[in-house]
């Protein structure tokens, strides 16, 4: 909320108040050129930028214009959330202290090909916007897998290049991944999920995880390292069917939302002592206290093409006063890379599929 009422009458600054003033507005704006310099590659041109990272993604899944370079199949879906209040102690973030928050949110195929089908890729993804009373917004990007492969941006960059194709063949070395997982053992735990995940056979069943870590801070300030999980409330009977067809997973999220909300519970994890809060390639143990923070319910969908998520960044560091980003390097990575794709794929809005159809009608 904004507070539009005239501020009270301060007594006019010295000129040596002044001086320190400025200095220290100058020392922020510094650093905070410095950090976009830092992001943007401009202080060391060898080093892993966005660009690198989003040009590899499109060397290995084609470019396809007006699409988001990876995660680029989905569809939107409008909902709100509703507080339980049993975060309040922890956060004095308003999404957790209002009775309900507005949200825009879009489920995606773990793919960089629009037109990959659904059974292509066994990760599936849910990303939302709250978006609190104050105008302050919450953005995640969550994943149905319970870590990340690996812990840095430059070995994610790394695994991205071992599955380039040759210029020779257009294939991938067969070697190359094998041999980068072979020098990574950080990411045994992805690779034992990965042994038994199967491709789901509904958004709706899926339960989808932040991986990364951030922080509640209470009223008082104090910090407590969370990650979280999109619980489902709806199960599936156990070895349902997988549908048909190369599109089944938009069809059933209609065909179930139309029957009616669709409902997941947000269950925030908290960390103990020593957890380790800068590397999502590591799990925390079990018995981790858990909040039931509230509940998420979807009450209708839209087509990603001209839907309300269409133009959204979920870019997961857009966070209101309460929720703070930690110190896990991939999540400043997903952000910037995220601008990058966001910059790229709304500059060729114009050559999606539903805008050549619309111009023509």
């Amino acid at each position: 909320m904004v507070d539009r009422s005239s501020p009270p009458t301060r007594p006019p600054l010295s000129a040596a108040s002044l001086t320190l003033r400025l200095a220290g507005i100058a020392v922020v704006v510094a650093a905070v050129a410095g950090a976009f310099a830092y992001v943007n590659g401009t202080l060391d041109p060898q080093r892993l930028t966005p660009k690198k990272l989003i040009n590899v993604l499109e060397t290995n899944n084609g470019v396809h214009p007006g699409f988001r370079r990876n995660h680029s199949k989905g569809v939107c879906v409008i909902g709100h959330f509703e507080s339980s209040g049993e975060a309040r102690s922890y956060s004095t973030a308003q999404v957790f202290n209002e009775t309900q928050t507005p949200v825009v949110g879009r489920f995606a195929l773990g793919s960089g090909n629009p037109y990959a089908p659904d059974s292509a890729a066994p990760i599936r993804s849910m990303a939302l916007r709250f978006t609190q009373a104050n105008g302050q917004q919450w953005r995640t990007g969550m994943n149905s897998m319970p870590v990340f492969p690996v812990g840095t941006p430059e070995a994610f960059y790394q695994l991205q290049q071992a599955q380039s194709p040759l210029p020779a063949t257009g294939k991938p070395d067969p070697a190359a991944v094998p041999a980068f997982f072979g020098a990574h053992p950080e990411a045994a735990p992805f690779l034992a999920w990965i042994k038994t995940a199967k491709p789901s056979a509904s958004y709706v069943t899926e339960t989808y995880n932040s991986v990364n870590a951030f922080y509640l801070v209470s009223a008082t300030g104090q910090r407590q390292a969370v990650r979280w999980s999109m619980v489902p409330v709806t199960q599936d009977a156990p070895g349902a069917a997988v549908p048909q067809g190369s599109d089944f997973l938009e069809k059933d999220l209609v065909q179930r939302i139309a029957a009616g909300p669709l409902v997941w519970q947000l269950n925030i994890i908290l960390a103990n002592p020593g957890d380790p809060v800068n590397d999502a390639s590591k799990a925390w143990p079990e018995g981790r206290k858990v909040l039931n923070a509230g509940t998420l319910v979807l009450e209708k969908t839209q087509p990603q093409l001209n839907g309300e998520c269409r133009d959204i960044n979920y870019d997961p560091l857009v966070l209101p006063a309460g929720i703070e980003g930690s110190d896990d390097p991939l999540l400043a990575t997903r952000s910037a890379g995220y601008a990058n794709s966001y910059l790229r794929r709304t500059s060729e809005v114009s050559q999606l599929p539903a805008a050549k159809q619309e111009a023509q009608q």
